[in-house]
């Protein structure tokens, strides 16, 4: 019998699971129940990017896959990041030209495989006197970018003198402007890219539940074979037995390692969003911040800009971290002094978002700029751990994992794991397509105005259609989430019916982005909001009051950087 395949066993398992049933609540407790009634090939703990780069790689190779999520997908790092899927221009400054060719090879898979949540974005680099970056090393670097991208970038750079960059960009300061240059990469819906991998991996046969937490490791013969399990949602406890555990937890791998050594060096990322109307950006801006000479960015998202990142070394434990004060005024200043005419002031601050990069650690003075993207794979008593890497070169993260694990396999029982997945060529969930405008014009001839029928194709691809018929089933699901937001309230039954969201957070920060993209955050609206999942979801009173008191703490952390400003902290 080929083992990797399952033969019969395979089957009992994806019928015992339900893995043909929608990624719901319902298929949650049934891969819940499964995890505890079979002995899996492979546990993977965490949920994020690389955790469902691993379990969509493991179960194309037909693997019997089980994944944990302590809490929702996505919830750490892999939904606080820049949003960018691209080949890395400032790591050519640290000499990393393995990682950029590898990133911009990655680049091109994801935006053929998910072109509705990875897409084309052209981005301008100002040049200005006395900057740390010289107009001759900027334009040497953009050559050697597209070179590592084998000439076939998004689109080639171009050298854009001052008046150009002027015109394409009228709100940059003038004073001090060179010239600059226009070269192209990606953004991304980086929490929706993490959960179509993850339902990818479910649609081949992956076990996988949010909310559920790892408490302890299980041991046989001196190896780790398992792990204690408790569902956070019902309170029960389960264990799941593997013949591999993978650890790819992020910020948290370290802890659970727990073998004494520190491997990470976590840097915090921040992120503001101001009405973009504020900034007046027309395209992307890498800068270097004359503040102390880090790049940064200032990204258009819709009718709002994204002003980020931070990197500051971080002793916080992940379930802590939040911007600062000191964040805020540093990004707002950044942005200020590039374009002047913006502004900025706290108060045009929307909201925040934080996350830890779990990076490799380096020697002790190296700068947090500095620092590698690269990953690494150890091993310690049976447990795989990947640590480092970055969100655009998850998938051949994944790959690599998964030959790991499928040695290990072999070792084991002499087992033959095919060699490669397909996850290059196999579109993700709504990916199957290849011109969106299509999937545009059909929605609007439903009756959707253009402006949500956009929306919705950004969203959910060529699911858009699933989402349109719930808002025609209803009158109640076609009125906006909040008032305000193109979202509609037919996307929160389509994320609990069909991607296994479990909590007014889910549903409010990730699932769509409500919560980040609209003054209030939905606070007036989220009890009503609350009575709707509770429909579905079959929440009592009780659950109700706690969702309703968990999204208002969300809420007051994402604020708490105001209490910390005085009068005198202007950017």
């Amino acid at each position: 019998m080929n083992h990797a395949l399952g033969g019969a066993d395979r089957s009992c398992l994806l019928l015992n699971s339900r893995v043909d049933a929608p990624f719901s609540f319902v298929a949650r407790s049934a891969h819940v129940a499964a995890m505890a009634e079979t002995s899996m090939d492979v546990l993977i703990i965490g949920g994020g990017i690389t955790g469902a780069g691993i379990a969509r790689d493991a179960a194309m190779r037909g693997l019997r896959v089980a994944l944990v999520e302590r809490d929702d997908f996505a919830a750490g790092t892999s939904s606080r990041s820049s949003r960018l899927v691209h080949g890395g221009l400032r790591y050519l400054e640290h000499g990393n030209l393995r990682l950029v060719f590898e990133a911009s090879r990655e680049r091109r898979i994801l935006l053929r495989t998910a072109p509705h949540l990875v897409w084309p974005c052209s981005f301008l680099f100002p040049v200005f006197a006395g900057g740390r970056l010289s107009r001759v090393k900027l334009a040497a670097g953009l050559a050697l970018y597209d070179l590592l991208a084998a000439f076939r970038n998004v689109g080639r750079h171009r050298w854009l003198s001052k008046r150009t960059l002027l015109r394409a960009e009228p709100g940059l300061r003038e004073r001090g402007l060179k010239g600059g240059a226009r070269y192209y990469d990606a953004q991304c819906d980086d929490a929706r890219l993490t959960l179509a991998t993850m339902r990818d991996a479910h649609r081949h046969g992956a076990l996988v539940a949010n909310y559920t937490d790892v408490t302890q490791l299980e041991y046989a013969d001196g190896r780790v074979r398992g792990a204690r399990v408790t569902d956070r949602l019902t309170g029960a406890s389960l264990t799941v037995h593997a013949h591999v555990v993978v650890n790819a937890t992020g910020p948290w791998s370290d802890r659970i390692r727990n073998d004494g050594r520190r491997m990470l060096r976590p840097t915090k990322g921040v992120h503001v969003v101001v009405p973009r109307k504020r900034v007046g950006n027309n395209e992307a801006v890498t800068l270097i911040s004359p503040l102390d000479g880090r790049v940064m960015f200032i990204l258009p998202w819709g009718d709002l800009t994204y002003i980020g990142t931070t990197d500051t070394d971080c002793e916080e434990i992940p379930e802590q971290v939040r911007a600062s004060g000191d964040d805020v005024i540093y990004l707002l200043r950044s942005a200020n002094a590039v374009f002047p005419d913006a502004r900025l002031q706290p108060g045009d601050v929307i909201s925040t978002w934080a996350g830890l990069r779990p990076l490799v650690r380096p020697p002790a003075d190296t700068d947090p700029s500095a620092v590698p993207r690269e990953h690494t794979i150890v091993e310690h008593g049976g447990l795989l751990s990947i640590v480092g890497g970055k969100l655009t070169t998850y998938r051949a993260m994944a790959a690599e994992v998964v030959d790991r694990v499928s040695a290990a396999l072999h070792d084991l029982d002499g087992r033959r794991v095919p060699p490669r997945a397909a996850t290059a060529e196999t579109p993700l969930p709504g990916g199957e397509v290849r011109d969106l405008e299509i999937l545009v014009a059909d929605a609007v001839r439903e009756g959707v105005t253009e402006a949500l029928a956009r929306h919705l194709v950004r969203a959910y691809g060529s699911e858009t259609p699933a989402v349109v018929r719930l808002a025609q089933s209803d009158r109640r699901l076609a009125e906006p989430i909040v008032p305000g937001h193109v979202a509609i309230r037919a996307e929160l039954i389509h994320a609990i019916r069909r991607e296994m969201a479990m909590t007014l957070r889910d549903l409010l920060i990730r699932r769509t982005h409500v919560f980040h993209e609209i003054s209030g955050h939905g606070m007036q609206q989220a009890p009503e909001l609350v009575d709707l999942a509770a429909e579905e979801l079959g929440w009592d009173a009780a659950r109700k009051a706690s969702e309703l008191a968990a999204y208002l703490e969300e809420i007051e952390l994402n604020n708490r950087f105001r209490d910390e400003l005085t009068p005198h902290d202007t950017p």
